[in-house]
């Protein structure tokens, strides 16, 4: 069984799904310290007519101290939602395939929840629903995992019986290998390359939201993923659907 982690990213970037279709499970780090920087928890990039789009979903910090990424709320009131919505209808109101997203997108922006977990986590398994990830997806807070890193990664094999976990190349650094060695967990990494499709607006540009390839290539947008493996090191066999490992950028795990 090989494992994968990562933490909720909001609408996250698509190398985030290639890492999740080579995996079995997925543990979502909900569980782990929520960044004092902003970061990819919060916001992501979409493409309009002048370039590229920040999405940013506030969140309450001011008097909270270091809160887990499950404990995170959005702050309410406000109009962020309604604009972000309205952006997405604007921007890509006339890609082939937004109109089979957008219920889902009215539903979870129109009464945006008080949780980020709560807006992050759906939007993740939309994602994944529709980019062929068939990984059974956890939550790290319902394993009962007290453990902090280096240590982590391999308590979770530990607790799912995993024989391998899977992490982005430019992560290996921050991965104790030892631990995995004495544990008797293979460590696997791959790198991920973006490969073009089509997109609205000139030029393409890599690593916007996953949203943005299934806005623009819709059923077709699996196929495009899984032409972005590439080979994985530590002899791993190639992905599920014979495409072979890699990941990158904005890498975390």
């Amino acid at each position: 069984m090989i494992v994968a982690a990562y933490q909720p990213y909001f609408a996250p970037f698509p190398g985030f799904f290639a890492k999740a279709r080579l995996a079995d499970v997925l543990v979502v780090l909900d569980a782990v310290q929520f960044p004092q920087r902003t970061g990819w928890l919060t916001r992501n990039r979409f493409k309009c007519e002048q370039g590229e789009l920040w999405m940013t979903v506030p969140v309450l910090r001011r008097g909270r101290g270091l809160q887990r990424i499950g404990e995170v709320g959005i702050c309410r009131g406000g109009s962020w939602a309604r604009k972000h919505l309205a952006s997405l209808k604007a921007f890509y109101g006339k890609a082939p395939f937004f109109a089979a997203h957008l219920p889902f997108l009215e539903g979870l922006l129109g009464a945006p929840p008080e949780r980020l977990l709560d807006l992050n986590l759906p939007l993740l398994r939309h994602c994944a629903g529709h980019l062929g990830v068939s990984a059974r997806i956890l939550l790290l807070s319902e394993l009962g995992i007290d453990a902090r890193e280096p240590a982590l990664p391999v308590e979770i094999c530990r607790r799912l019986g995993a024989t391998a976990f899977l992490a982005q190349r430019p992560a290996e650094k921050h991965l104790a290998a030892e631990l995995f060695a004495e544990a008797g967990i293979r460590l696997l990494t791959f790198a991920y390359h973006p490969q073009i499709y089509p997109q609205l607006y000139g030029p393409f540009v890599q690593n916007l939201s996953a949203l943005d390839l299934l806005f623009c290539c819709g059923p077709a947008a699996p196929g495009v993923l899984g032409g972005w493996l590439r080979g994985p090191s530590g002899g791993e066999p190639a992905s599920r659907d014979g495409a072979e490992p890699q990941a990158g950028s904005p890498a975390a795990g």
